[in-house]
């Protein structure tokens, strides 16, 4: 008996720990935003990161951009699909900080269940979907799930087919567009991996760095939605977009740098999973006989075959920040 109610004594006490330090986080985080939103100009996005929920600094860009775009309180929704458990998420400081209603979706059949059982489902409006994403059902899905039209943000990260389901949605029109990109595609041509309903980038040949799209890519589709780019991430995996009747409020004016950011990611992986911590040029030479398309020409070709991938600017950033060892990420 003793020994149940000293575990039982354990429990509640880690529980009450693990809440207290979440309030703090969640307070600190909106202190944090607080003094983002004061910034009337920025030199690039990077000038706004901070991270209570999100992978890197996303929390902090998606709180002024929010700010900024002045969304209609009919708009306050969004919908991010690519989340795993939703731990750590693009839309999770949102959901917390501003109490915007959501839809979660991912692959992980935990995700529906996981979410039912935390506060999160009571707290919030908030509704999980446990399915694969593919171009041929992303619509019906938000159809079913109730979600359509405007609403205010749209976060997409499913590392491989990002390009192609983006191209295919139409039942929902965000403000904000979040979408991964592939910086070791590189910043000078529009190519993406060819289209693969059942694509996962965590294939042994693939290295863990095989999928999505490069920037350039993500630009020319944005442009033909009707969007705008402000810049990503200094992390250089997160492109931010506006919808054309919100980007006058993001003009030079206001960001000083309008670009994407390289990538020092070093989450390069062997044939068994290890982490080989590959980085620059030698992460397209590990991909380089993989084929990709180029989506203005339909040419599909390898990637070893496009010789440079990266604009000297790319290659100047990288250079600059050559010394600052970047934490791996982990794969997902």
């Amino acid at each position: 008996m003793l020994r149940r109610l000293a575990a039982e004594l354990r429990a509640r006490t880690l529980g009450q720990i693990q809440r207290e330090s979440k309030d703090a986080l969640l307070l600190q985080g909106r202190i944090a935003s607080w003094l983002v939103r004061s910034k009337e100009t920025i030199t690039s996005l990077r000038d706004l990161e901070f991270k209570v929920l999100s992978q890197f600094g996303e929390d902090g860009i998606i709180d002024w951009i929010i700010e900024r775009s002045q969304i209609p309180d009919h708009l306050h929704s969004f919908i991010e699909f690519g989340v795993e458990l939703y731990e750590e998420a693009n839309t999770r400081f949102l959901l917390e900080n501003r109490n915007w209603r959501g839809l979660i979706i991912d692959a992980n059949s935990q995700l529906e269940t996981k979410v039912r059982n935390s506060p999160l489902a009571w707290r919030h409006a908030l509704q999980a979907k446990s399915a694969f994403v593919t171009r041929e059902n992303i619509n019906q899905l938000f159809n079913d799930c109730g979600f359509s039209g405007e609403n205010g943000l749209l976060s997409i990260d499913i590392d491989g087919n990002d390009y192609w389901v983006w191209e295919a949605i139409e039942s929902v029109d965000p403000v904000i567009t979040i979408c991964e990109y592939n910086a070791v595609l590189g910043d000078l041509y529009p190519v993406v991996v060819p289209y693969d309903p059942a694509f996962t980038h965590a294939r042994p040949n693939y290295h863990n760095l095989y999928g999505g799209a490069s920037i350039v890519a993500l630009q020319v589709l944005a442009k033909r939605k009707g969007y705008t780019l402000p810049g990503s991430n200094s992390a250089g995996n997160n492109a931010f977009f506006i919808r054309n009747d919100y980007a006058s409020r993001f003009g030079r004016t206001v960001i000083a740098n309008v670009a994407a950011s390289p990538s020092k990611l070093r989450e390069s992986r062997d044939t068994s999973n290890n982490l080989t911590f590959a980085e620059g040029s030698a992460r397209q030479t590990l991909i380089s006989s993989l084929p990709v398309i180029n989506i203005e020409t339909g040419e599909r070709m390898t990637i070893g075959s496009l010789g440079s991938l990266c604009s000297e600017d790319w290659l100047r950033l990288a250079r600059r920040s050559a010394t600052v060892q970047s934490a791996p990420a982990d794969s997902k």
